[in-house]
């Protein structure tokens, strides 16, 4: 269950980063993706839901990621790492379905899959910080 959770966020992520730097259709890129994907039914609908609810809130999710990482402008935060911070901050304050723990562990392995040599400390540091508003 956890290795086909880690693959599905993997997807979206990938889907996400699509989106945002391409700017392509998000159904046709999700899909894309999940007919590459071999997930079951239960995880090609979590892939969905995530990229769909993080594009709705991706207002309010960048403010979060701008109020935890002051020093970098949004637009200057690399596209993998601020679609990694989209995603967790995602589940932790918006969709409460995993615990803060497994947000943030989730998001710093995708950190160091598909990120930089410093991505998953700075995605640590930043959901850190998200998650101490998250546990008040």
């Amino acid at each position: 269950m956890i290795g086909a959770r880690r693959k599905a966020r993997a997807i979206a992520l990938q889907a996400l980063y699509e989106i945002d730097s391409a700017g392509h259709d998000v159904e046709a890129v999700v899909t894309r993706f999940l007919a590459e994907g071999g997930l079951s039914e239960g995880n090609d609908a979590f892939v969905r839901e995530l990229v769909s609810k993080v594009i709705q809130n991706k207002e309010k999710i960048d403010h979060n990621i701008q109020k935890f990482a002051t020093a970098w402008p949004i637009e200057q935060i690399q596209v993998v790492d601020r679609n990694i911070l989209r995603l967790a901050i995602f589940e932790i304050l918006f969709d409460n379905k995993v615990s803060v723990k497994v947000a943030i562990n989730e998001a710093v392995e995708l950190a160091k899959k598909f990120g930089s040599d410093n991505s998953s400390k700075f995605v640590n540091g930043v959901l850190g910080s998200v998650s101490a508003l998250a546990n008040r």
